[in-house]
Formats: structure tokens, C-alpha cells, sequence
């Protein structure tokens, strides 16, 4: 591709390949987008084509799971300013510290079976806590935490990945749907907030198939996501990704009753946190845009690296157009995507939409520089500390120990990396992104 780096550029000439890099690194100025301007053009759009208006319908809820988790009996309202029009809360509230890093499910993954001093899997926190999300909140340099949402049967948003909780009793092994379960009853799995509850032991299932205990150096309680809007610092931005399983096609009805039920919960309890939307589900990203216009939706995508039956989700070139079809305002690539076509920067960039990564390589500083070069918005990491200190580096003013200074002319910025060591992984990248995930 022309607007591509060539993998023999990257072999053969590193310097000369962080150079062509360098022309894929837009105006940060530029990148935070004119979102007010996008959002009259969207509005336009929609009324042109006759937009989906959905009346907000409460899921059913038990007395006992609204007390946890309050839904309001009517559709949730936008916050408004003082003179009574929708406050725009722009993705650039996110994006105007230059590149931005998120922890992935608060201070990173947990990988049960992961081998003593493993850097990837290994966080000392239960993932997707308030204790992880707290942790994270210390980092300064840390822009948002990423978590996943998932609906209980009986209505109420709670933060967990996996699909399905896996638990034992007396030797036999117990595998729920969380979407299938009411809120007590999810509660009642892992570490007990009440010291007289009872737990039940959280298992989790290995990609090998095996299923192991789940255990943490530090533990904590299963939470909703009405906890985590009152119990983390206002000023940590959420990712919230919207949690669908690959494996069903939802009707529009059921994605619509899940959204709703997020939704009421993120106009009540948001206040001014910035926030945004994700979801690998090209449908529900669509229905959330129609639902709302107040924060952004981004659409996530393995960028080629996994095939899936619905081609909205097979490539990052794919994933940009259903950004441009449903009026969303960026992608959250697989890293691997990204470095595979970097071009799509540049194309997103056209189209006015942020990009954001994520993956095992974004816990490589190097990795991340080199995405730095290239104007990726944003990286979400497992290696929160170490990964935001580095990126905080990238934007230091030059000290004058810049090893670039007198072959790439990189805005007098101070690198904290060796012409040597980026020549090594530019190298390194184009085997780095055959390797499966």
C-alpha cells in the first residue's frame, strides 16, 4: 500500500521506517475531532433517513434487585446545562492528554494457571473490582479504566467479562450464563461484601479447555455497575464495553432491553465522568447511537486476526465502515490489526473517528511508541503502571538525550528508547503479527 509501511522497509531500514511512521501521526490538535460539528452532521443524517426512535422499556426487576440497582420508571434524560440543553460530553474530554492509556479491566487480566512472575494475566487484583478500578485511579497518567457489562434476567448492569461463572459444589462443576442469573444470585459467587454470607468458589475456564480455581493475591467482591459510578474517583474515565456473547444472534429486541437497562443507569449515575461505549457487537453499537447521542460508542474489532460468520467484524478497513454507516466515532483494533495496516490511521483519520487498541503487544513499550508515532489515540494495557509511565515519557520536552535528533525530526519530543531497540521490534512486528493471539 502506498499509505503503508513496506515489511521490507521494516526490515531493512528501521530509521527509515519510523520516518514513514511519522507521517501517519496526525495533529493531536486535529485528532480530538470537532465533535460538536460531527454531532449536527449526524443529527442531520439521522433525521434525513428517519433515525430509530426507541421507547425506553424498564426490564422486569424484583424488589430485591431494585434496591441494589435503581431503575428509573421513565426513559433516562441527557444531563442538560444550565439553559437547558444537552451537555456534550465530546470523546476529546478523553483525548486531550495526547495518547491515552486505559487499564484493561481496571489494574489488568487475571490468567489462572499463570506461571509465578508471568507479565501478562498475573494482575494482583481480581479484574473488573472496585479494588482494581480504585488501583488504577491512583495512576495519574492512567485516562480510563475498561471494564465489561453484562445485564442480569432480572435487569441490573454488572461488571464481569467471561460469559459464563463457573462454580463446584461436592465435586461437581456448575457452569451459569450471567445474563441468565438474577442479581443475588450473581452476587452471591467469590468473596462476600457481608463477612456472614456464604460464598460460592469462582473457577474459571483456561483456553486449553481445563478449569482451575480462581484465585487472587487480592481479592474482591462482584460488583454492579451503579457501585462503580459511586465507588471510583469521578475523575477516572470508564470504558464501558457492552458484553454480548459471539455465539447467539440477538434480536433487537433483546439487545435493546440489555442497552436500555445500561443506559438508565449511566444518565443516573454518571454526573461528569467522561465515558464511552464499546462493544464487538456491530448491531448493539448501532442501537446505542440511536438511543443516545450524548457519549461516544466505538466499535471493537480483532482487525483481521479471528473470522467471524458476520464480515462486519473481519477486518479493520470493515470496522471503519460500519463506523461510518451507524455514525459511530472510532475503533478499538486489536493491536495486530493496526500494525498489519497502518494506513487505516490515515483513513480514520479522513472519516473523523479515533483509534484505539488493545492486545498482548500494547504491553510492550516499544509497541506502544511505535503506535505513538503512528497517532493511535489510545492503548488499553495490562501492564497499567509500567505502560502509563512510558507513554507519559513519550510527551516529555527534549532534555536533549534524544537518540533521534539527528536522523527523525519527532516534535522535540524526549524517547526513552535506542535507535537500536526500535530497529529490533520494527523488525520484530511483522512476525510479531502472524502469531496467533
Amino acid at each position: 500500500s502506498a499509505r503503508g509501511v513496506s515489511p521490507l522497509l521494516l526490515r531493512a531500514r528501521p530509521s527509515a521506517a519510523v520516518a514513514c511512521l511519522k507521517i501517519f501521526k496526525f495533529s493531536r490538535h486535529q485528532s480530538t475531532c470537532k465533535w460538536q460539528s460531527r454531532e449536527k452532521e449526524q443529527r442531520r443524517k439521522r433525521k434525513k433517513r428517519g433515525a430509530l426512535s426507541v421507547q425506553m422499556a424498564l426490564p422486569a426487576t424484583t424488589p430485591r434487585a431494585a434496591a441494589r440497582c435503581p431503575i428509573a420508571a421513565c426513559a433516562p434524560t441527557p444531563p442538560v446545562t444550565a439553559g437547558g440543553r444537552p451537555r456534550e460530553l465530546p470523546f476529546a474530554l478523553l483525548a486531550e492528554r495526547g495518547m491515552m492509556v486505559g487499564g484493561h479491566r481496571g489494574m489488568g487480566m487475571n490468567a489462572v494457571g499463570a506461571p509465578p512472575g508471568a507479565r501478562v494475566g498475573a494482575a494482583r487484583e481480581r479484574e473488573n473490582t472496585l479494588l482494581s478500578f480504585g488501583r488504577a485511579a491512583e495512576h495519574a497518567a492512567v485516562a480510563f479504566v475498561e471494564f465489561d457489562v453484562q445485564v442480569t434476567k432480572d435487569g441490573c448492569p454488572v461488571i464481569f467479562h467471561d460469559d459464563f461463572i463457573l462454580t463446584q459444589k461436592t465435586e461437581v462443576l456448575y457452569e451459569m450464563r450471567v445474563t441468565d442469573l438474577l442479581l443475588e444470585e450473581f452476587l452471591s459467587y467469590g468473596v462476600q461484601k457481608e463477612p456472614h454470607k456464604v460464598s460460592k468458589p469462582l473457577l474459571r475456564r483456561m483456553e486449553d479447555g481445563r478449569v482451575l480455581t480462581w484465585s487472587t493475591e487480592e481479592d474482591d467482591y462482584l460488583c454492579t455497575l451503579q457501585e462503580v459510578f459511586e465507588h471510583v474517583s469521578p475523575h477516572l474515565g470508564f470504558n464501558i464495553e457492552l458484553k454480548f456473547d459471539d455465539n447467539i444472534i440477538y434480536p433487537s429486541v433483546n439487545l435493546n432491553r440489555a442497552l436500555q437497562a445500561v443506559l438508565q443507569v449511566v444518565f443516573q449515575y454518571a454526573g461528569n465522568r467522561p465515558l464511552f461505549f464499546s462493544t464487538f457487537q456491530p448491531d448493539a453499537a448501532r442501537i446505542t447511537r440511536e438511543l443516545q447521542s450524548v457519549y461516544p460508542v466505538l466499535f471493537l474489532t480483532e482487525g483481521g486476526t479471528a473470522k467471524h460468520d458476520d464480515t462486519r467484524r473481519n477486518s479493520l478497513d470493515n470496522a471503519i465502515h460500519v463506523c461510518q454507516e451507524y455514525d459511530l466515532h472510532g475503533v478499538v483494533s486489536e493491536v495486530r490489526g493496526v500494525l498489519k495496516n497502518p494506513s487505516a490511521i490515515l483513513k480514520a483519520q479522513e472519516s473523523n473517528l479515533a483509534i484505539l487498541t488493545y492486545g498482548q503487544l500494547n504491553n510492550v513499550r516499544e509497541a506502544v511508541y511505535v503506535q505513538y508515532l503512528m497517532g493511535v489515540n489510545g492503548v488499553i494495557v495490562d501492564l497499567v503502571e509500567e505502560i502509563s509511565n512510558a507513554v507519559a515519557d513519550f510527551s516529555k520536552p527534549d532534555l536533549g538525550q534524544s537518540t533521534f535528533s539527528n536522523s527523525v525530526d519527532i516534535g522535540r519530543k524526549h524517547e526513552s528508547f535506542s535507535q537500536q531497540q526500535l530497529g529490533f521490534l520494527l523488525r520484530l512486528i511483522p512476525e510479531l503479527i502472524q502469531q496467533p493471539h
